[in-house]
């Protein structure tokens, strides 16, 4: 088996109403509930939102530099992600795209190693 990660980015989401989300964890929670009945559940979660509450830790200039807020620009910063366990490509893309209907906007589906 091997693992992969289902992912959005935060800002392939767009503009909905309240209600529109509101309509969609339904939905969401209903794959996550398939996944685990399949036997290919690891993790998931959304990512909290909340830019401020987020660190960054840095090491590339040769000594670590830990500091409040995001590394990455607001633009590309993960908003959710889910981690499988299949058997194959074909069935990684499968649940990646069921995450996609449910959740209404793309997710991107990578191998993780």
């Amino acid at each position: 088996m091997t693992q992969y990660i289902i992912y959005f980015n935060q800002t392939w989401v767009g503009d909905h109403s309240e209600e529109w989300f509101i309509s969609r964890g339904p939905l969401a929670n209903a794959v996550v509930d398939e996944i685990k009945a399949a036997g290919a559940y690891v993790f998931a979660a959304g990512v909290d939102e909340d830019m401020a509450s987020a660190y960054s830790a840095d090491a590339t200039s040769g000594e670590l530099v830990v500091t409040d807020g995001p590394f990455t620009s607001p633009d590309a910063r993960i908003g959710g992600l889910t981690i499988i366990d299949v058997a194959d490509d074909e069935t990684a893309k499968m649940w990646g795209g069921k995450i996609a209907e449910a959740c209404g906007w793309p997710q991107e589906v990578r191998r993780v190693y």
